[in-house]
C-alpha cells in the first residue's frame, strides 16, 4: 500500500480527526503512530518510537523509493562491518543500529546544516 505521508504528516502537533478517520477507515483501527509503524516496518527495518516521531514533526519524506534506498543503504553498511550509521538520502539522514536493524533517528535537510553527528561509525550517501 502507498500512503503519502507527506500530506498527512503536517501537523506537528498531531493528526486532526479528519486524517485519522480516514486513515482508519482504510486500514482498520489503530492509532495513527501504529499504522505509520507498520508502514515503516514493512520495509524490514524498524523504526523506533523516536524515529517515527520525528519522520512526522520533520515532514521527512517516506516514500517506497526513499524507503528502498534506505535499505541499500543499510545493505552497504552491512556488507562494510558497520554497526551505527548515518545514512544520506537526498534531503533526510538516517542514524541506523545496523546490528539491530532499526533506525534510531531522522534529520532532514533544515537540521542537517551545522549538525555533528557523534557515535557513529560510518556513514552512506545513497
Amino acid at each position: 500500500m502507498d500512503m503519502n505521508f507527506r500530506r498527512i504528516s503536517t501537523v506537528t502537533t498531531g493528526i486532526p480527526q479528519t486524517s485519522t478517520a480516514k486513515l482508519n477507515d482504510g486500514l482498520g483501527a489503530g492509532s495513527f503512530d501504529q499504522i505509520l509503524k507498520q508502514q515503516l516496518s514493512s520495509s524490514g527495518l524498524n523504526f523506533s518510537k523516536h524515529a517515527v516521531n520525528r519522520v512526522v514533526e520533520r515532514d521527512i519524506d517516506v516514500s517506497d523509493d526513499s524507503m528502498e534506498r534506505l535499505n541499500s543503504g543499510v545493505k552497504i553498511a552491512r556488507e562494510k562491518g558497520l554497526d551505527d550509521t548515518l545514512i544520506l538520502i537526498d534531503k533526510a539522514a538516517y542514524i541506523v543500529s545496523v546490528k539491530n536493524n532499526m533506525v534510531i533517528t531522522t534529520v532532514d535537510n533544515q537540521d542537517l546544516i551545522g549538525n555533528c553527528f557523534t557515535n557513529i561509525d560510518g556513514a552512506v550517501i545513497v
